[in-house]
């Protein structure tokens, strides 16, 4: 096994799977041979996609459908994918959604609730569930997708500058909590990325084509789903052996505003 790969077989689970940060991170694994469960919430033929990419890779894929927030379809989704793949090697959580922008006074407390249960109780729910089948593999990782918005906390996005605040801090715990079993737990914190919802994010902004901010960006271009899937590959890999329990930014510096 060379510096930086995973060994082949290794089961992944990965949230919000079928599209974005979670798709690009759902190949990037199958590349290096993992087999695949694929979370996703209401795009079943974005989630058919992803299936299809992870077998052309030559890797097995399944969709399941779950929206996280939502305790009960979480445990029938960990009910089944333990009982087709038989184990979990690494949990990948990365559905997320957006708040709507509204200041703290303006906030709706059902927008507050929804985006805390889907960054930060679904995944305290996710690790409760896969974790302990991790317990008896060679080795496990857990990896968050979190944000530059829980350094940056800007103005009018309070419920997910939390929401990305209460997820690092669960995975820093967990990662105290499981390393005498062998398990890893980081956080991978982009900034702004292509994606649908970078998209959208934008063009509130009065930017209509996100790549217009490739010229103004670190090193070209706006940051790819696939430069963060390399951040998360590169922690679950042998090459990242004796490191848990960080936060790897990944906005080519942007954030700190040099």
């Amino acid at each position: 096994m060379s510096a930086g790969k995973l060994p082949d077989g290794r089961v992944a689970v990965v949230s919000g799977g079928g599209r974005g940060i979670g798709r690009a991170c759902a190949l990037a694994l199958a590349a290096d041979g993992c087999d695949v469960a694929i979370n996703y919430r209401r795009d079943a033929d974005s989630a058919a996609e992803t299936v299809a990419g992870v077998e052309a890779l030559g890797r097995r894929a399944v969709a399941y459908q779950a929206s996280v927030d939502q305790l009960e379809e979480v445990e029938a989704m960990a009910d089944e994918v333990l009982r087709d793949f038989g184990a979990v090697d690494i949990l990948v959580h990365s559905a997320g959604i957006a708040s709507r922008g509204h200041k703290v006074v303006d906030t709706k407390p059902s927008e507050l609730e929804r985006v805390l249960a889907t960054h930060a109780t679904a995944a305290h729910h996710l690790c409760r569930l896969f974790v302990p089948s991790m317990r008896e593999r060679p080795r496990g990782d857990v990896v968050f997708v979190s944000s530059v918005a829980a350094r940056l906390l800007a103005a009018g996005g309070a419920p997910y500058n939390m929401a990305k605040a209460a997820l690092e801090a669960l995975a820093l715990t967990l990662a105290k909590e499981e390393r005498g079993n062998g398990i890893h737990v980081n956080v991978v914190a982009p900034g702004l990325v292509a994606t649908e919802m970078g998209r959208r994010l934008v063009k509130s902004m009065g930017v209509e084509d996100i790549a217009s901010l490739d010229a103004g960006s670190p090193f070209g271009r706006v940051c790819r789903p696939e430069d963060v899937a390399d951040a998360v590959k590169f922690l679950c890999s042998d090459a990242a052996g004796y490191i848990t329990g960080n936060v790897l930014v990944v906005d080519g510096g942007g954030w700190t505003g040099t």
